[in-house]
């Protein structure tokens, strides 16, 4: 966990003393079982403002019951015409959230929380993380996290204020090349796709192996 986690220049945008400060806030809480990055989801919808887009985020989320992490920075803190104080009041009563400093890089607080509350816990983000992913130390470990990535990544299909929360499916099986029998199934695309993050074809090429006429 820990090589996923530094991704090996943690301390490059997050001091030591941030991280020490991040890991005994996630102790002293019940596990998660939504991480939210808060900027990313704020982010999310344009038309919006951004506390506005986040608490509706977190509200919904919060009516099921779920113990929900948000991840900001602390100019979110900071009253101003995207960012009101009433509205962030609101989240902090409907989640527990951690607010870093400006200058720190997300990706390790976010992994950090959801792989320390158990493989019940999925984070939502645009992020594709693809900069941490190029950090890890080899490609086996490269593999590891993009299908952990694939298994716990929640990401927001459409909803706005008071439009329902729809969410990307999460597959419950890996998008390889299989086999079965005399059956090879391979996940395309129609268009020529480069795939570097936890995006996946989502169509299959199912090919069966001829059998022979009779003599």
């Amino acid at each position: 966990m820990r090589d996923v986690i530094d991704g090996g220049d943690q301390y490059k945008k997050t001091t030591p003393q941030e991280l020490k400060r991040f890991e005994s806030f996630v102790n002293s809480c019940p596990p998660f079982d939504i991480v939210i990055d808060g900027l990313n989801v704020a982010k999310m919808f344009p038309k919006g403002r951004e506390s506005q887009n986040l608490l509706g985020v977190v509200s919904q989320l919060a009516q099921q019951n779920l113990q929900l992490l948000v991840l900001g920075r602390k100019h979110m803190l900071r009253p101003s015409s995207q960012w009101r104080k009433e509205e962030m009041e609101q989240v902090r009563k409907q989640a527990h959230c951690f607010f870093a400093d400006n200058i720190s890089e997300d990706d390790p607080f976010l992994l950090y929380a959801t792989l320390n509350s158990g493989n019940h816990c999925k984070f939502i983000t645009k992020d594709l993380l693809r900069d941490h992913k190029a950090c890890l130390p080899d490609a086996r470990t490269q593999r590891l996290f993009f299908k952990w990535q694939q298994g716990h990544q929640l990401a927001i299909m459409k909803g706005f204020q008071k439009s329902k929360l729809t969410f990307q499916h999460i597959l419950s099986y890996d998008t390889v090349v299989q086999r079965t029998g005399d059956s090879w199934h391979i996940p395309y695309d129609e268009d020529l796709v480069q795939r570097s993050s936890c995006e996946v074809p989502t169509k299959w090429l199912c090919l069966q192996r001829k059998t022979p006429d009779p003599c």
